[in-house]
């Protein structure tokens, strides 16, 4: 498994250098089965991460480029009168495939937005009065810019909350952008990269992570973290019980990864930050929306032993 990551890692690693840490959580986030939001200003190679992680997984994929005039139809699908058969035609959308890239999603409206709401928590979409299930595994990979950005759309937070990781890339290392400006990591080897996992091996990934062991002790200090957020003044409202499913189920695949068996608190604070700092806020609405402070404040308050 970990040869694999490794593998994976440096596939993507050759378009998008210096981002290992970021790369290693997205892969969590398609190996647990989950949404990844990918969230930075522009020209941070978004969207370049997300077409890789698209290429290497070796599956069928759509790009959506989101803007203020996108419709609901533009995503599911529409149906099309057929003269010749005298009745209407379903053209399928680009949701209908295994992967879809919605690249820069906050810059629609939420009307739109909310056409995902389904298909990214049950698999399908319902489309004129009639349900369709959507390819399998299915994937949203959306791109964002900050809210701060001119003409961006808030996600609700139930968008939010059914996005299993937000990552955030940065700027690159000094030295990474120098290899860069040399160039290396261009976007222009996308279409050579190669598929590096199959999608049996997706499965086995996630039935090794429903089999990690996890320790009364260790089961004990993620409910310590998930009791703070909601008792703690400074949350404005607390995890959801879907996202403290999320928190579990990632840090299993983070262990997985890591070749264990079995949790530690290591594999739970490793992947907190990306798997709940979307599903929370500052309960006085000030400046740090991103929720990290906020985590911080939860890593160091809450002892990993009671």
């Amino acid at each position: 498994m970990q040869q694999l990551v490794t593998r994976l890692t440096a596939e993507i690693s050759k378009v998008l250098l210096g981002k290992e840490p970021q790369i290693k959580l997205a892969l969590a986030c398609l190996f647990a089965r989950g949404h990844l939001l990918i969230e930075d200003m522009p020209g941070m190679g978004k969207t370049t991460l997300a077409h890789a992680l698209a290429a290497v997984f070796g599956l069928s994929y759509q790009r959506i480029q989101f803007t203020s005039d996108l419709l609901p139809a533009d995503i599911l699908g529409v149906s099309v009168f057929d003269r010749n058969s005298s009745q209407f035609e379903f053209h399928p959308g680009p949701i209908f495939s295994q992967v879809l890239l919605a690249d820069e999603i906050n810059r629609t409206t939420p009307k739109t937005q909310s056409a995902l709401l389904e298909a990214m928590e049950e698999g399908q979409v319902t489309v004129e009065g009639e349900t369709r299930q959507l390819p399998q595994p299915f994937f949203v990979i959306a791109t964002q810019n900050p809210l701060s950005s001119s003409g961006t759309f808030p996600l609700p937070e139930s968008q939010l909350d059914r996005f299993l990781m937000r990552v955030e890339l940065g700027y690159p290392s000094p030295e990474a952008e120098r290899a860069l400006l040399l160039g290396d990591g261009s976007r222009t080897r996308l279409p050579q990269l190669k598929a590096c996992i199959t999608k049996d091996q997706l499965s086995i990934i996630s039935m090794h992570a429903e089999q990690v062991k996890i320790s009364a002790a260790v089961l004990d200090y993620l409910q310590r973290l998930i009791a703070y957020t909601r008792d703690c003044a400074d949350f404005s409202m607390g995890i959801s019980p879907r996202g403290a499913l999320a928190l579990l189920r990632t840090a299993k695949t983070w262990a997985v990864m890591h070749g264990r068996k079995h949790l530690l608190p290591e594999d739970i604070q490793s992947v907190l930050p990306a798997v709940v700092a979307h599903r929370v806020s500052e309960a006085t609405g000030n400046s740090d929306q991103s929720g990290y402070a906020l985590i911080d404040q939860l890593l160091n308050e809450v002892d990993v032993m009671s």
